[in-house]
């Protein structure tokens, strides 16, 4: 035979292993010297000249593992030999000479010698002339098979029987088995029964899925995340309740803002908007961008601490959401782990973000990517598919909207462009569903493109009314705010200061370890050098370069990534754009609703660094595939290769990192004054300024009384009005004036009054003025009796 064993020819060695086959003899001699002239993959008659009688012993059946048509052919022909009929010789004489061996040892092994020759049937058949040279050994035994007659005879009608199905070697070993009481046998054989293993344990099954979870890609990949987040941030945790990243004003101010977020809407939601700085005025929370998203962690502690903590924590995990959701995004394109975890890094540590390390929002990012990474697999939508949709998952698409909504809840800044983002997504991707409608049923094909899922637009109807109401509910504020306050609308005189020139896309802020000092000169030139140093990181631009020319992406998609990037650069110019950005930037900020209200194109060099970042995995991706090409090459295999490799496919991953490491400073954050304890709000509190109110918004958490007092990107006019009444007091017109407003309170802190309008307050006589004064040391307390 050939060397492989089937259920049938198992069971014909079990019929011969107590009788025929227990000797060797000259059936199995020939059997042996045949075997390697046989085929392992015989699936059809054989095609060898002389294949046609069946009496000559040369017709190819089945495979050789399964002749089970052949067994009653000879079984029938044993019947014969046993009536002394001499053709036994001739039509199955490996047979006749199996079954006078086994029939010398025992008569009652017919049943047994059937199964023998069953097993030999298909090696006599193929091998004609060894069958000739047996013959007369065959002859020899005619008389022994005189005596099994009567049981071959049996065997042969049964096999008859079961001749034509294809169980039919099954059929007849259990026959020949049942009719032997072949228990012996039965116990015997199950010994080669496979063993059921035993059912693990609880403590076994739990510690399998922990293994398995913890082993999980998307695991690792945000551990790793995370700890990356924390090296590159630090020293961010090691003293998260003394100091701040970057400097002690806009962080003081978001600070403020995410624990404002918690308290109000776990005392007052419906008054959420309208905060407590900037008394008198309402919708103060929208001054900004208010970081809504966040609030669940502004429920957890309260007083200044707590918010301190809460936000280095927010911090770090910021960079953390950002690395993940951009490697989540490249693995659902197509990329490799090499490309994403680069792309990844690329885009969470970016050196133009070490500008913006002050500012919450503009680092809170990893939404996008994330939503964009889900929107793109419910939607089965890759670039490796050659632009034909994969597998749809109406929850996916339903969770990415979940996620776009949570993104815009965190500001404006990044979150209305993003909207007009999914806006011109939506539209293409209905077009381009269209197109292939039509082209499918034109064609009459009944592929996958184009084809209608009801589930998947259930699942974006859904998302898109949840994510249109959370823009509605954040929107309409603001909207109250631009409309009480026209001075929030942002003019093109404005946007000239901010917007950055072409140079500044490739000067680094000071922030930067590596770039800081090289371009210390470099940035003297830019006029507002925090929004103007845009470098999204000199090894980014290079491996993107290299991506035009070497990368796993279609070529259509390169050049359709090459010009989302230069759009980007385009629009993130503003105003410095040829032309001074009238017919790019102004033509967004005269025709698209509330796009007015940015006045910091710059920040639109997220979409630079994001597409920037997907044509650069291309490229790294491109490159992994040739280091399995090499491995396969040299005989090793591609899934474990070398450590040379490992590191030069990591190399850029390393190289982006070294270029956005930081230097950024954690400087201490003053801490909450006595008076600032149980003080009767609305309070003013002096000197006062837009960043020096920031502080104080960070010690109003202690409780959140009233403050006249705030500092952010809006400045209302009525809180110029009350900072130029207070540089007299305390004085009658600005007692009366201050009373009228409704202030209780004025605190005067000695600490920073010199060199402002207000160093004079303390020194003045309150005699006549009905004001109650307590002097504390570090502060002075003013009560203003009501008028």
């Amino acid at each position: 035979m050939s060397g492989e064993e089937t259920p049938e020819s198992r069971r014909g060695g079990a019929l011969a292993s107590s009788g025929a086959a227990s000797e060797p003899s000259v059936a199995n001699l020939t059997l042996r010297q045949s075997a390697p002239e046989q085929r392992d993959d015989a699936d059809g008659p054989s095609t060898e000249p002389g294949a046609g009688g069946t009496g000559s012993g040369q017709q190819a059946t089945a495979a050789a593992p399964k002749p089970t048509g052949s067994a009653a052919g000879s079984a029938s022909e044993t019947a014969g030999a046993a009536t002394g009929a001499p053709g036994v010789a001739t039509a199955a004489p490996a047979t006749a000479e199996k079954t006078a061996g086994a029939a010398e040892k025992t008569a009652g092994a017919a049943e047994k010698t059937a199964g023998a020759a069953e097993k030999t049937a298909g090696a006599a058949e193929k091998t004609a002339g060894a069958a000739e040279k047996t013959a007369g050994a065959a002859e020899k035994t005619a008389g022994a098979a005189e005596k099994t007659a009567g049981a071959a005879e049996k065997t042969a009608g049964a096999a008859e029987k079961t001749a034509d199905r294809a169980g039919a070697g099954d059929a007849a070993g259990t026959k020949s088995e049942s009719d032997s009481g072949g228990k012996g046998d039965e116990a015997g054989w199950s010994r080669f029964a496979p063993v059921e293993p035993n059912p693990p344990g609880l403590l076994r099954r739990i510690g399998g899925g922990v293994g398995r979870f913890c082993s999980h890609e998307w695991t690792v990949a945000s551990v790793a995340g995370l700890l990356l987040a924390v090296l590159m941030t630090w020293p961010t945790v090691l003293h998260p309740a003394s100091t701040i990243p970057q400097d002690i004003y806009d962080p003081l101010l978001q600070t403020w803002q995410i624990a404002w977020d918690g308290h109000a809407l776990l005392t007052d939601p419906l008054h959420l908007w309208d905060s407590n700085t900037f008394f008198p005025d309402h919708d103060t929370l929208a001054f900004s961008d208010s970081l809504l998203g966040y609030a669940p962690l502004g429920m957890i502690g309260s007083g200044p601490v707590a918010a301190l903590v809460r936000y280095n924590i927010l911090y770090v995990l910021a960079y953390a959401l950002a690395f993940v959701g951009m490697y989540a995004l490249c693995r659902q394109l197509g990329t490799r782990k090499p490309g994403a975890a680069m792309a990844a890094a690329a885009f969470a540590y970016a050196p133009w973000r070490l500008a913006h390390g002050g500012h919450l929002n503009i680092l809170s990012t990893g939404g996008i990517a994330l939503a964009l990474a889900m929107l793109a697999r419910g939607h089965g939508f890759s670039f490796r598919r050659d632009g034909k949709p994969g597998r749809v998952r109406w929850g996916w698409a339903l969770g990415g909207w979940l996620v776009a909504a949570w993104q815009v809840t965190l500001g404006w800044g990044l979150g209305l462009p993003f909207c007009y983002l999914l806006g011109v997504l939506v539209a293409v991707g209905c077009v381009v569903w269209l197109v292939r409608r039509i082209r499918r049923r034109l064609r009459k094909d009944t592929g996958r493109a184009g084809r209608f899922h009801l589930s998947l637009l259930l699942g974006n109807l859904v998302g898109l009314a949840v994510f249109g109401a959370t823009c509605l509910y954040l929107g309409l504020p603001y909207l109250r705010a631009v409309h009480e306050h026209p001075e929030a609308r942002r003019t093109v005189a404005e946007l000239k200061l901010f917007s950055p020139p072409w140079q500044g896309f490739f000067i680094a802020p000071e922030q930067s370890w590596l770039w800081g000092d090289t371009h210390a000169q470099a940035r003297q030139a830019l006029p507002f050098q925090p929004e103007m140093t845009l470098l999204v990181g000199m090894v980014l631009v290079a491996f993107a370069v290299l991506g035009l020319f070497l990368s796993s992406w279609r070529i259509r998609t390169r050049l359709l990534l090459l010009a989302g990037v230069a759009v980007s650069v385009v629009l993130a110019m503003g105003t410095a754009f040829p032309g001074g950005g009238r017919y790019t930037y102004l033509v967004l900020y005269d025709h698209l609703p509330a796009w007015d209200a940015i006045r910091t194109p710059g920040r639109l060099v997220l979409w630079t660094t994001l597409l920037l970042a997907l044509l650069a995995a291309g490229a790294v991706n491109a490159l992994s595939q040739r280091a399995d090409e090499f491995a396969v090459s040299r005989g090793r295999n591609p899934r474990r290769v070398g450590p040379a490799l490992r590191l030069l496919v990591a190399v850029p991953l390393v190289l982006v990192l070294i270029e956005g490491w930081a230097r950024t400073p954690h400087p201490q954050v003053p801490t909450e004054p006595r008076e600032m304890h149980a003080l009767a709000g609305p309070v003013l509190i002096l000197p006062t300024d837009t960043l020096t109110d920031q502080r104080y918004m960070y010690w109003s958490t202690d409780g959140f009384p009233q403050l006249v007092n705030g500092g952010s990107g809006v400045q209302p006019a009525k809180q110029d009005q009350i900072r130029q009444a207070a540089t007299d007091f305390p004085s009658q017109r600005s007692v009366d004036y201050l009373r009228q407003l409704g202030v209780r309170t004025v605190v005067v802190f000695r600490d920073g009054l010199a060199g402002t309008p207000y160093q004079n307050v303390i020194s003045k006589s309150t005699i006549g003025l009905g004001v109650k004064l307590h002097d504390t040391g570090p502060a002075v307390v003013y009560v203003l009796d009501p008028a």
